[in-house]
């Protein structure tokens, strides 16, 4: 049986929001690390693929699966304390998956290379998993939530 995730051909529903974070600056990097750890666990279980950005004090992220998961699954996102001004950015059907193999990877804040992340309690944070290589389709969503979050900031 094909993992729904793994099927390339499968049309997906994609929907990707904005927020503001108001986790205090001295407890992001735990936050964040518990916040990767349960995305990866979580979405893994639930057929749900997809990325975060995390610049200064915003997030954007773009969640890929089942309609009626993904919209459940941003539900209990949106009433997360950890954040405010959750705004929905789109919501679409789309041909295929984009980050298909990633149940929830961290997109750098900058032009650097994007890395998915794992969770290392010892360490108190989140750590690079293995490097791999991006699609042209992964670039240009990570090009067009990097500029949602630029907007965001400069508006």
């Amino acid at each position: 049986m094909v993992d729904p995730a793994d099927d390339p051909s499968r049309a997906t529903f994609r929907l990707i929001y904005r927020s503001h974070m108001r986790i205090p600056e001295h407890e992001r990097k735990a936050e964040l690390g518990e916040i990767f750890s349960t995305a990866r666990s979580n979405n893994k279980r639930l057929g749900v693929s997809g990325a975060l950005l995390v610049w200064h004090d915003q997030f954007v992220q773009t969640l890929e699966g089942d309609e009626n998961i993904v919209r459940d699954l941003y539900a209990t996102i949106h009433d997360d304390p950890r954040h405010e001004r959750v705004t929905v950015l789109e919501e679409e059907m789309v041909p295929a998956r984009v980050f298909g193999r990633w149940s929830m990877a961290r997109v750098s804040d900058d032009d650097g290379p994007d890395i998915p992340l794992l969770m290392n309690r010892d360490k108190g944070g989140i750590t690079p998993a293995a490097p791999r290589e991006t699609t042209p389709e992964q670039d240009d969503l990570v090009a067009t939530m990097r500029e949602y979050v630029r907007t965001t900031t400069t508006a």
